[in-house]
Protein backbone atom coordinates (compact mmCIF):
# COMPACT_ATOMS: atom_id res chain seq x y z
CA UNK A 1 0.00 0.00 0.00
CA UNK A 2 1.65 3.15 -0.80
CA UNK A 3 0.93 6.57 1.72
CA UNK A 4 -2.30 8.14 0.33
CA UNK A 5 -2.92 10.56 2.92
CA UNK A 6 -2.92 14.30 1.65
CA UNK A 7 -1.89 15.90 5.47
CA UNK A 8 -0.92 14.05 8.73
CA UNK A 9 -3.55 15.38 10.72
CA UNK A 10 -4.03 12.48 13.45
CA UNK A 11 -3.51 9.08 13.26
CA UNK A 12 -7.25 7.85 13.15
CA UNK A 13 -6.98 8.35 10.00
CA UNK A 14 -4.12 6.28 9.26
CA UNK A 15 -4.36 2.43 7.71
CA UNK A 16 -1.90 0.12 9.62
CA UNK A 17 -0.38 -0.33 6.40
CA UNK A 18 0.05 3.31 5.87
CA UNK A 19 1.26 3.37 9.15
CA UNK A 20 4.04 1.01 8.85
CA UNK A 21 4.80 2.44 4.95
CA UNK A 22 5.71 5.49 6.84
CA UNK A 23 7.72 3.31 9.85
CA UNK A 24 10.21 1.53 6.99
CA UNK A 25 10.76 4.97 5.27
CA UNK A 26 11.94 6.40 8.77
CA UNK A 27 13.66 3.50 10.05
CA UNK A 28 16.00 4.11 6.24
CA UNK A 29 16.23 7.85 7.42
CA UNK A 30 16.99 7.13 11.35
CA UNK A 31 19.83 4.55 9.78
CA UNK A 32 21.10 7.69 7.46
CA UNK A 33 21.39 10.19 10.02
CA UNK A 34 23.41 8.27 12.09
CA UNK A 35 25.80 7.36 8.99
CA UNK A 36 25.82 11.86 7.99
CA UNK A 37 24.29 10.58 4.86
CA UNK A 38 22.01 14.01 3.27
CA UNK A 39 18.82 13.54 1.25
CA UNK A 40 18.82 17.72 0.43
CA UNK A 41 16.91 16.60 -2.87
CA UNK A 42 13.77 14.76 -1.37
CA UNK A 43 12.24 18.26 -0.39
CA UNK A 44 14.52 20.32 -2.52
CA UNK A 45 12.47 23.97 -3.88
CA UNK A 46 9.87 23.10 -1.74
CA UNK A 47 9.15 25.97 1.08
CA UNK A 48 8.29 24.43 4.63
CA UNK A 49 6.50 27.10 6.89
CA UNK A 50 6.33 26.24 10.91
CA UNK A 51 3.64 28.04 13.14
CA UNK A 52 3.68 27.22 16.55
CA UNK A 53 1.28 28.78 18.64
CA UNK A 54 2.24 27.12 21.94
CA UNK A 55 5.82 26.80 22.85
CA UNK A 56 7.74 23.66 21.55
CA UNK A 57 11.53 23.12 22.34
CA UNK A 58 12.04 18.89 20.68
CA UNK A 59 8.87 19.21 18.13
CA UNK A 60 9.61 22.60 16.22
CA UNK A 61 13.66 21.45 16.23
CA UNK A 62 12.87 18.38 15.46
CA UNK A 63 10.56 19.88 12.11
CA UNK A 64 13.06 22.13 11.32
CA UNK A 65 15.96 20.05 11.47
CA UNK A 66 14.35 17.23 9.24
CA UNK A 67 13.18 19.59 6.42
CA UNK A 68 16.69 21.32 6.40
CA UNK A 69 18.33 18.01 5.90
CA UNK A 70 15.21 17.27 3.32
CA UNK A 71 16.55 20.26 1.58
CA UNK A 72 13.42 22.11 2.01
CA UNK A 73 13.19 26.17 2.65
CA UNK A 74 12.36 26.54 6.13
CA UNK A 75 10.55 29.23 7.69
CA UNK A 76 9.77 29.40 11.53
CA UNK A 77 6.69 32.19 12.67
CA UNK A 78 7.13 33.82 15.47
CA UNK A 79 3.35 33.16 16.38
CA UNK A 80 3.84 35.00 19.73
CA UNK A 81 4.47 38.58 17.66
CA UNK A 82 1.76 37.76 14.78
CA UNK A 83 -1.29 39.12 13.75
CA UNK A 84 -3.28 36.41 15.78
CA UNK A 85 -2.19 38.52 18.75
CA UNK A 86 -3.97 41.26 17.58
CA UNK A 87 -7.04 39.81 16.86
CA UNK A 88 -6.72 38.49 13.33
CA UNK A 89 -8.85 34.72 12.86
CA UNK A 90 -7.47 31.65 12.27
CA UNK A 91 -9.04 31.25 8.91
CA UNK A 92 -7.68 34.98 8.08
CA UNK A 93 -4.24 33.80 9.04
CA UNK A 94 -4.40 30.56 6.32
CA UNK A 95 -5.82 32.69 3.58
CA UNK A 96 -2.53 34.61 4.30
CA UNK A 97 -0.18 31.78 4.12
CA UNK A 98 -1.99 29.76 1.40
CA UNK A 99 -1.22 33.67 -0.87
CA UNK A 100 2.45 32.70 0.25
CA UNK A 101 2.26 29.35 -1.24
CA UNK A 102 4.05 27.29 0.85
CA UNK A 103 4.33 23.56 0.40
CA UNK A 104 4.27 21.86 3.57
CA UNK A 105 2.64 23.52 7.17
CA UNK A 106 3.67 22.13 10.40
CA UNK A 107 1.13 23.52 12.76
CA UNK A 108 0.73 23.73 16.64
CA UNK A 109 -2.22 24.97 18.46
CA UNK A 110 -3.62 25.11 21.93
CA UNK A 111 -7.33 24.58 20.07
CA UNK A 112 -8.44 21.27 19.12
CA UNK A 113 -9.54 20.80 15.68
CA UNK A 114 -7.42 24.22 15.12
CA UNK A 115 -4.86 22.15 12.51
CA UNK A 116 -7.58 20.20 10.70
CA UNK A 117 -9.55 23.84 9.98
CA UNK A 118 -6.26 25.49 8.49
CA UNK A 119 -5.97 22.51 6.31
CA UNK A 120 -9.44 23.00 4.84
CA UNK A 121 -7.99 26.58 3.53
CA UNK A 122 -4.64 26.05 2.48
CA UNK A 123 -3.39 24.02 -1.24
CA UNK A 124 -0.83 23.01 0.62
CA UNK A 125 0.06 19.74 2.81
CA UNK A 126 -0.37 19.96 6.46
CA UNK A 127 1.35 17.95 9.51
CA UNK A 128 -0.41 18.08 12.66
CA UNK A 129 2.42 18.87 15.37
CA UNK A 130 -0.50 18.58 18.27
CA UNK A 131 -3.37 20.58 18.77
CA UNK A 132 -5.26 21.11 22.49
CA UNK A 133 -5.65 17.76 23.77
CA UNK A 134 -6.82 15.83 20.40
CA UNK A 135 -3.30 14.52 18.82
CA UNK A 136 0.31 14.48 18.35
CA UNK A 137 0.17 12.08 15.66
CA UNK A 138 4.49 12.34 15.01
CA UNK A 139 4.61 11.95 18.23
CA UNK A 140 3.32 8.52 18.43
CA UNK A 141 4.94 7.52 15.11
CA UNK A 142 8.15 8.32 16.74
CA UNK A 143 7.08 6.33 19.61
CA UNK A 144 6.11 3.40 17.58
CA UNK A 145 9.60 3.28 15.76
CA UNK A 146 11.44 3.36 19.03
CA UNK A 147 9.68 0.28 20.32
CA UNK A 148 9.54 -1.37 16.80
CA UNK A 149 13.45 -1.13 16.81
CA UNK A 150 14.01 -1.75 20.97
CA UNK A 151 11.78 -5.09 20.78
CA UNK A 152 12.06 -5.68 17.48
CA UNK A 153 8.47 -5.64 16.30
CA UNK A 154 5.06 -3.37 17.25
CA UNK A 155 2.58 -5.83 17.73
CA UNK A 156 1.26 -7.93 20.31
CA UNK A 157 3.23 -6.23 23.18
CA UNK A 158 1.67 -5.30 26.84
CA UNK A 159 2.09 -1.66 26.84
CA UNK A 160 1.43 0.70 30.15
CA UNK A 161 0.93 4.25 29.41
CA UNK A 162 1.01 5.75 32.76
CA UNK A 163 0.12 9.21 34.54
CA UNK A 164 -2.07 12.07 32.96
CA UNK A 165 -4.03 10.43 30.45
CA UNK A 166 -6.84 13.08 30.49
CA UNK A 167 -5.07 15.69 29.35
CA UNK A 168 -2.60 13.77 26.81
CA UNK A 169 -2.81 14.37 23.04
CA UNK A 170 0.11 11.93 23.09
CA UNK A 171 -1.49 9.40 25.05
CA UNK A 172 -4.86 9.63 22.23
CA UNK A 173 -2.67 9.24 19.54
CA UNK A 174 -0.47 6.32 21.01
CA UNK A 175 -4.00 4.74 22.10
CA UNK A 176 -5.16 4.46 18.30
CA UNK A 177 -2.16 3.89 16.87
CA UNK A 178 -0.75 0.48 19.15
CA UNK A 179 -4.46 -0.29 19.22
CA UNK A 180 -4.27 -0.47 15.34
CA UNK A 181 -1.01 -2.54 15.65
CA UNK A 182 -2.63 -5.18 17.86
CA UNK A 183 -1.14 -4.00 21.08
CA UNK A 184 -2.52 -4.92 24.95
CA UNK A 185 -2.51 -1.64 26.10
CA UNK A 186 -2.96 -0.74 29.65
CA UNK A 187 -3.84 3.00 31.20
CA UNK A 188 -2.13 3.78 34.62
CA UNK A 189 -3.30 6.83 36.80
CA UNK A 190 -5.24 8.44 39.13
CA UNK A 191 -8.91 8.10 38.24
CA UNK A 192 -8.80 12.12 38.42
CA UNK A 193 -6.56 12.41 34.98
CA UNK A 194 -8.61 9.26 33.43
CA UNK A 195 -10.98 11.05 30.95
CA UNK A 196 -14.72 9.78 30.72
CA UNK A 197 -15.58 6.75 28.23
CA UNK A 198 -12.01 5.69 27.93
CA UNK A 199 -12.64 2.35 28.35
CA UNK A 200 -14.52 2.78 24.95
CA UNK A 201 -11.09 2.64 23.05
CA UNK A 202 -10.46 -1.02 23.98
CA UNK A 203 -7.91 -0.53 27.04
CA UNK A 204 -7.71 -1.35 30.48
CA UNK A 205 -7.70 1.19 33.19
CA UNK A 206 -5.46 0.36 36.39
CA UNK A 207 -5.22 2.98 39.36
CA UNK A 208 -2.50 1.25 41.03
CA UNK A 209 1.07 0.89 39.28
CA UNK A 210 1.89 -2.60 40.61
CA UNK A 211 -1.03 -4.31 39.16
CA UNK A 212 -0.79 -2.18 35.85
CA UNK A 213 2.90 -2.92 35.34
CA UNK A 214 2.91 -6.74 35.81
CA UNK A 215 4.81 -8.22 32.96
CA UNK A 216 4.80 -5.16 30.44
CA UNK A 217 6.85 -4.90 27.71
CA UNK A 218 6.91 -1.17 27.48
CA UNK A 219 6.52 1.58 30.62
CA UNK A 220 5.40 5.12 28.77
CA UNK A 221 5.43 8.17 31.16
CA UNK A 222 3.35 11.09 30.23
CA UNK A 223 4.29 14.51 31.75
CA UNK A 224 1.61 16.00 34.18
CA UNK A 225 0.34 18.61 31.74
CA UNK A 226 -0.26 21.44 34.71
CA UNK A 227 -0.68 24.53 32.39
CA UNK A 228 -4.04 22.33 31.18
CA UNK A 229 -5.38 21.70 34.81
CA UNK A 230 -7.55 24.14 36.98
CA UNK A 231 -6.35 22.45 40.30
CA UNK A 232 -7.28 19.49 42.35
CA UNK A 233 -6.81 16.65 39.77
CA UNK A 234 -3.67 15.51 42.07
CA UNK A 235 -3.53 16.09 46.20
CA UNK A 236 0.24 17.21 45.52
CA UNK A 237 3.58 16.50 43.26
CA UNK A 238 4.94 14.40 46.42
CA UNK A 239 2.26 12.36 46.46
CA UNK A 240 1.90 11.76 42.98
CA UNK A 241 5.55 10.84 42.86
CA UNK A 242 4.41 8.09 45.63
CA UNK A 243 2.01 6.40 43.67
CA UNK A 244 2.51 6.99 39.93
CA UNK A 245 5.88 8.42 39.97
CA UNK A 246 8.17 5.38 37.85
CA UNK A 247 11.01 4.12 40.15
CA UNK A 248 12.89 1.20 40.93
CA UNK A 249 10.50 -0.56 42.95
CA UNK A 250 7.70 -0.07 40.62
CA UNK A 251 9.46 -0.93 37.73
CA UNK A 252 10.39 -4.08 38.56
CA UNK A 253 7.26 -5.74 38.56
CA UNK A 254 7.55 -5.20 34.69
CA UNK A 255 9.26 -7.61 32.52
CA UNK A 256 12.72 -7.75 33.11
CA UNK A 257 14.01 -6.04 29.45
CA UNK A 258 10.68 -3.90 29.58
CA UNK A 259 11.81 -0.36 27.84
CA UNK A 260 11.21 2.79 29.63
CA UNK A 261 9.53 6.00 27.33
CA UNK A 262 8.46 9.53 27.90
CA UNK A 263 7.76 11.87 25.46
CA UNK A 264 9.28 14.81 27.60
CA UNK A 265 10.05 17.34 28.70
CA UNK A 266 10.03 15.43 32.53
CA UNK A 267 9.92 16.45 35.30
CA UNK A 268 11.88 15.04 37.75
CA UNK A 269 11.08 12.73 40.54
CA UNK A 270 7.47 13.75 39.73
CA UNK A 271 6.27 11.17 37.01
CA UNK A 272 10.09 9.52 36.77
CA UNK A 273 12.85 9.28 39.07
CA UNK A 274 16.10 10.43 37.49
CA UNK A 275 17.95 7.41 38.03
CA UNK A 276 15.54 5.46 35.84
CA UNK A 277 15.10 8.22 33.37
CA UNK A 278 19.02 7.85 32.85
CA UNK A 279 19.27 4.31 32.66
CA UNK A 280 20.92 3.09 29.68
CA UNK A 281 19.85 -0.46 29.39
CA UNK A 282 16.14 0.61 30.16
CA UNK A 283 15.34 3.99 29.09
CA UNK A 284 14.75 4.93 25.69
CA UNK A 285 14.29 8.82 26.23
CA UNK A 286 17.14 9.98 24.05
CA UNK A 287 16.14 7.16 21.52
CA UNK A 288 12.74 8.77 20.91
CA UNK A 289 14.25 12.33 20.34
CA UNK A 290 16.71 10.81 18.13
CA UNK A 291 13.35 8.98 16.40
CA UNK A 292 11.41 12.18 15.88
CA UNK A 293 13.55 13.39 13.13
CA UNK A 294 13.75 10.33 11.02
CA UNK A 295 9.80 10.67 11.35
CA UNK A 296 9.04 13.35 10.55
CA UNK A 297 11.46 13.92 7.79
CA UNK A 298 9.77 10.38 6.81
CA UNK A 299 6.27 11.98 6.91
CA UNK A 300 7.45 15.28 4.68
CA UNK A 301 8.88 13.13 2.40
CA UNK A 302 5.35 10.92 1.56
CA UNK A 303 3.19 14.20 1.76
CA UNK A 304 5.55 16.06 -0.37
CA UNK A 305 5.59 13.05 -2.98
CA UNK A 306 1.85 13.27 -3.05
CA UNK A 307 1.85 16.86 -3.23
CA UNK A 308 3.69 16.80 -6.18
CA UNK A 309 1.62 13.77 -7.90
CA UNK A 310 -1.45 16.28 -7.23
CA UNK A 311 -0.14 19.14 -8.77
CA UNK A 312 1.20 16.87 -12.13
CA UNK A 313 -2.52 15.86 -12.27
CA UNK A 314 -3.92 19.21 -11.98
CA UNK A 315 -1.42 20.85 -14.56
CA UNK A 316 -1.99 17.53 -17.00
CA UNK A 317 -6.10 18.66 -16.45
CA UNK A 318 -5.54 21.79 -17.53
Amino acid sequence: MTFRARHLLGIEQLHPLEITTLLDLADTYADHNTRGLAHREVLAGLTQINMFFENSTRTQASFELAGKRLGADVMNMGMQASSIKKGETLIDTALTLNAMRPDLLVVRHPQSGAVDLLAQKVNCAVLNAGDGRHEHPTQALLDALTIRRAKGRLHRLNIAICGDIAHSRVARSNIMLLGKMENRIRLIGPPTLMPAGITDFGVEVYDDMVKGLQDVDVVMMLRLQKERMDGGFIPSEREYFHRYGLDAAKLAHAKPDAIVMHPGPMNRGVEIDGTIADDINRSVIQKQVEMGVAVRMAAMDLLARNLRAARQDNSVMV
